[in-house]
């Protein structure tokens, strides 16, 4: 894991111990957290159109950083109680990915891999 997921890890840790929060940190609650969180990334661009939602105004920037942030905290501390390192998680799932969808049949196409 690289040292700044680290470093935000261990940050993360204290901060629940510090407020006695470990007890409800199961990853069941932290994987429904996530969701949560992802759900409210979404919601900023209800109603938007692609070219809408290319060109936020700073201020809409601004909120959806914070949503981006809660959807990182809690995918973190997940990991953490999975005892799982998100970068090498992240990693192996592009090689698959990779072998999902070779680019001489991928290139420029939205189609699932099944459908290549």
């Amino acid at each position: 894991m690289s040292d700044d997921l680290q470093v935000l890890r261990e940050s993360l840790r204290r901060f629940a111990e510090d407020r006695d929060w470990g007890q409800f940190h199961t990853p069941k609650n932290l994987a429904v957290s996530l969701s949560i969180e992802a759900a409210e990334v979404l919601e900023h661009f209800q109603w938007l159109t692609d070219e809408q939602s290319k060109n936020l105004s700073p201020e809409q920037r601004d909120k959806v950083a914070l949503e981006i942030a809660d959807v990182l905290l809690y995918l973190l501390q997940l990991a953490d109680k999975l005892q799982i390192d998100p970068v090498a998680a992240a990693k192996d799932k592009l090689a698959i990915n990779g072998d999902k969808y070779p680019v001489d049949k991928a290139r420029g196409s939205s189609k699932k891999y099944t459908e290549l």
